[in-house]
């Protein structure tokens, strides 16, 4: 049972990164609101309503993140988790009135199983980045 909740959570992970970070192509962003909605068991009005709250969560991130390299400083990695922990609320709270009581846990769900994978992914990436490079001969 938890192995089933967990292959669940992950692929609902994808799903919600996907439509909160730039997707590679449209065709692939669709493919990942299909299964949000699949797995969140949504109607077309609800898919329209997460779809946009989504979107315009990843604007307001995106607008952030730009905002912060145009005035020339590299953004502090602690602001911009506490402005995506804000912007977290923010989403959730617009979402409560558009999702039931039950599809709004899912969703809570698959966004903290996808901050756990992503977290794991961005600490490889930073031990790797810290790696010194292997002597070639």
């Amino acid at each position: 049972m938890k192995a089933t909740v967990m292959t669940i959570a992950l692929l609902c992970a994808g799903a919600a990164f996907a439509l909160t970070s730039p997707p590679p192509h449209a065709a692939e962003a669709a493919r990942h609101m299909d299964d949000l909605a699949t797995l969140l068991d949504l109607t077309d009005a609800q898919r329209a309503q997460v779809q946009s709250i989504l979107q315009e969560q990843h604007a307001k991130m995106k607008e952030s993140f730009e905002q912060a390299k145009a005035s020339g400083s590299k953004p502090d990695w602690q602001q911009m988790k506490a402005l995506h922990e804000q912007l977290q609320q923010e989403t959730l709270q617009k979402l409560a009135p558009v999702l039931s009581a039950t599809q709004l846990k899912k969703f809570e769900i698959i966004q903290q199983a996808m901050h756990e994978h992503m977290g794991h992914h961005m600490a490889h990436a930073r031990a790797g980045a810290a790696a010194p490079a292997p002597a070639q001969n």
